[in-house]
């Protein structure tokens, strides 16, 4: 690519994410094959399960308060998680919006474990 591309957040549509309810995402950009960057917002109370992802991952709450891991993250936080390491659970503690950078494929899901 040899453009610049711009996209106004402000007018782009959240979409449900059906296997996380509560839940919606907005993506940015496809960096790497399979990778994101995208906006997520969670529901107060919403749980993401625990998963791995095959690939390192990037996050900065961009609003609210979220526990990962038993770490209260709130407005401001950074966090870094390398390729193949536990993830989450994540808790939205308020409503929360994070800006995700995932450098290759989403991963599994634990089911049933928060």
């Amino acid at each position: 690519m040899d453009t610049q591309t711009f996209t106004d957040t402000n007018i782009q549509k959240w979409l449900d994410i059906a296997q996380l309810p509560e839940t919606q995402i907005m993506p940015l950009a496809e960096p790497v094959p399979q990778g994101s960057i995208h906006r997520l917002k969670m529901a107060a109370g919403t749980i993401i399960p625990i998963h791995i992802h095959p690939c390192d991952e990037y996050v900065y709450v961009l609003k609210g308060t979220i526990e990962t891991n038993e770490h209260k993250c709130m407005q401001g936080t950074f966090w870094f998680t390398p390729a193949h390491t536990k993830n989450g659970p994540h808790k939205a503690i308020t409503e929360v919006e994070i800006l995700t950078i995932r450098l290759g494929a989403m991963g599994v899901f634990e089911q049933g474990e928060v």
